[in-house]
């Protein structure tokens, strides 16, 4: 069997629509074996079956991360299946942006419950199996909102600001057994959310392309250019990288702005 990612079992969180199912399609393309892991079971399932049909080794599994029951569930019906875990995307996430003052309390937990607490209980139930291998690759899906603040967004930066210490801190703590820990923070992608968002403007096509004029390649980016960095992350290409971040925003959190 031939791929960059041949023989590897990835478990991928947020896996049925937008770059978790990008990323889902670009690792079943390079032969790893992958687990959908997704809270909405028709699109987890669909994917899973769009990869099983194309010959992939695909499952799907019904998970909620902000439940560490379902968590453990999904690691131990992966191991169940394929008896090994070499790569985790913890990639499930939700968009909670409020003005601060106005936010409740319920839209604060339902934020952290998912964006932050969701990827520790993902982490923390998958690095015994690769700490026990000597080998993993926790690839967390982070943003531009970890190091950057746009106003109206709060608290969703607070919870991606969390995730790189996360990321840095873990990625210390485990290198020595074999774990790598790194993060990708996605700018603006075209995504379902993203269809969503402009739909709700009188002209959508203007403000999507009002948006495509804030970057420097004057476009905005896809899934898949997101899925293809987390192939590299969680193949053997990339043994001493770790505890970092790879920025995906086509240089726009660069630019200057008066």
């Amino acid at each position: 069997m031939s791929g960059r990612l041949a023989g590897k079992v990835a478990i991928i969180t947020g896996a049925g629509q937008g770059i978790g199912a990008a990323i889902a399609e670009a690792y079943a393309r390079e032969n790893a074996r992958v687990v959908m892991a997704e809270k909405n079971e028709q699109t987890g399932a669909a994917v899973a079956r769009k990869l099983g049909n194309a010959g992939a080794d695909a499952m799907f599994i019904a998970t909620d991360v902000a439940s560490i029951a379902s968590v453990d569930r999904m690691v131990i019906e992966t191991l169940q299946r394929f008896g090994r875990i070499d790569i985790l995307v913890a990639n499930a996430g939700v968009n909670v942006f409020a003005e601060p003052l106005k936010l409740s309390d319920d839209d604060w937990k339902r934020c952290f419950s998912v964006d932050l607490d969701g990827v520790w209980y993902s982490i923390r139930a998958v690095l015994p199996q690769m700490c026990a291998q000597h080998n993993g690759s926790v690839i967390v899906m982070a943003s531009v909102h970890s190091f950057q603040i746009i106003p109206g967004c709060f608290p969703y930066p607070v919870a991606k600001h969390g995730l790189i210490g996360m990321v840095r801190a873990l990625g210390v703590q485990y290198a020595a057994q074999g774990v790598r820990v790194n993060a990708i923070a996605p700018g603006y992608i075209e995504t379902e959310r993203a269809l969503e968002h402009w739909a709700t403007f009188p002209d959508p096509q203007a403000e999507r392309a009002r948006i495509a004029d804030m970057h420097p390649p004057k476009r905005i980016g896809n899934p898949q250019e997101v899925a293809m960095t987390a192939v590299f992350l969680g193949s053997d290409e990339a043994p001493f990288i770790n505890a970092t971040s790879i920025v995906i925003d086509g240089g726009r959190s660069v630019l200057y702005h008066e």
